[in-house]
């Protein structure tokens, strides 16, 4: 995004950006995962962990509108530029993850619609035309972005509408148990995770927004909507199904030529999203790239990883995002909202080593107490404590800093 963009998104903006992100095969499989809990306790736990994840998330884009950075600059308010670049590094990693997740899960439905139409089968043909797709997306620039954004996601209500019908006109989805386990505590886990993927993300783009307001209604109630309503998509299929793969649902469904297009549209605006904030981020670490090109580049790897890895099951890889992102910003938010120690970049911090420690031992918590399955899950647990440690320790640890020499240092 450029000028052209900057300080003039409004709520409807965020909203359908939001929507038409969170309408993806990924959300549908990952509601899949629920299906041992049943439709009843399942639904339950499909809104309560979207409200609190959607809630954190949101947080993050207040951050963006009030100081206009992207998310990860944002993290050198309280670790410093050196922690900036090393949260740089794993963000970028798991944007190439869900990039390569949504091109293999996208090739993977698409093909099963293929073989139907045409008897075409190759996957990692179709993942290759959603790569070159997603690309040219970003190629084309930022002009015109709201309208082809709102456009799309009109468009991707139409699939939401049209599963919702598939999945959800059988009476029995609300008595049929499916098959497995899963707690209540590992759902809702799952259902926090999702949005907190896109914490490292959303203050790129609620930093060019008109106002907080805005930014904050729109992008809760458009993720939160979406979101939602695409696990409740993935619970059902899963339950009825025992297959939630959006291209063999629209196949039995005789939806032909036009579930190719929904798919690959919901693909391609949901994975263009990944691919242009891994883009933003690495400028974090070298700002002088051209934004354009380096988001190009990691689309061009994400469409790699998906061919070369089997990367499709990623219930670990959710996992890994909520152990090291949770703490992580559970600090900026203390630092930010409650102690307000420091509230824009000190310019002069290289690293903030207190911080870090902090950070280490809430992934660490993390990992531990996923293990007791809490019924809360472990993401709340995990930013609660962190957030807790860091309170009681921060000025304690206010002199563990690494600042430049040659500068003066910040007073908060």
């Amino acid at each position: 995004m450029n000028n052209e963009t900057k300080n003039n998104l409004t709520a409807f903006n965020f909203l359908f950006l939001w929507f038409g992100a969170a309408i993806s095969i990924a959300e549908i499989m990952t509601g899949s995962l629920i299906a041992p809990l049943g439709f009843k306790t399942g639904f339950l736990v499909i809104l309560l962990g979207h409200a609190i994840g959607t809630a954190i998330l949101v947080l993050g884009g207040v951050i963006g509108t009030e100081e206009r950075i992207p998310a990860i600059m944002s993290t050198r308010i309280s670790f410093g530029s050196y922690g900036s670049y090393l949260f740089s590094i794993l963000n970028v990693l798991q944007l190439i993850g869900w990039t390569a997740v949504m091109i293999i899960s996208g090739g993977r439905s698409i093909n099963i619609i293929s073989k139907t139409l045409w008897s075409f089968d190759s996957i990692n043909f179709w993942s290759i035309v959603i790569g070159l797709l997603v690309c040219l997306w970003i190629v084309s620039g930022s002009a015109g972005f709201k309208k082809i954004n709102t456009a799309a996601v009109f468009l991707l209500l139409i699939l939401t509408i049209v599963l919702s019908f598939i999945v959800f006109k059988n009476g029995e989805l609300f008595t049929k148990q499916a098959t497995g386990n899963m707690s209540f505590g590992g759902a809702l886990e799952l259902n926090i995770v999702m949005p907190l993927s896109w914490l490292p993300l959303i203050a790129d783009y609620t930093r060019f927004a008109k106002s907080k307001k805005g930014a904050v209604s729109g992008s809760f109630i458009g993720y939160f909507v979406a979101s939602s309503w695409m696990y409740l998509v993935g619970l059902g299929a899963a339950i009825l199904f025992e297959n939630p793969d959006v291209g063999a649902i629209m196949t039995a469904a005789n939806l032909g030529f036009a579930a190719l297009g929904i798919i690959v549209l919901a693909t391609v605006t949901t994975t263009f999203m990944d691919v242009y904030s891994a883009g933003v981020t690495f400028l974090n670490i070298m700002p002088n790239l051209n934004e354009k090109t380096v988001s190009v580049i990691m689309g061009v790897i994400g469409t790699i990883v998906a061919i070369v890895v089997p990367i499709e099951q990623y219930e670990s890889f959710l996992y890994a995002i909520g152990s090291v992102f949770a703490p992580l910003f559970a600090i900026l938010f203390t630092d930010y909202f409650i102690i307000k120690k420091r509230t824009r970049i000190q310019d002069n911090l290289i690293i903030d080593w207190g911080a870090m420690i902090v950070w280490i031992i809430g992934v660490v918590l993390y990992y531990i107490l996923i293990k007791f399955d809490f019924i809360l899950g472990s993401t709340v647990p995990v930013m609660i404590l962190t957030s807790l440690i860091y309170i009681l320790s921060w000025r304690w640890i206010e002199n563990w800093k690494y600042l430049r020499k040659s500068q003066n240092s910040y007073q908060g």
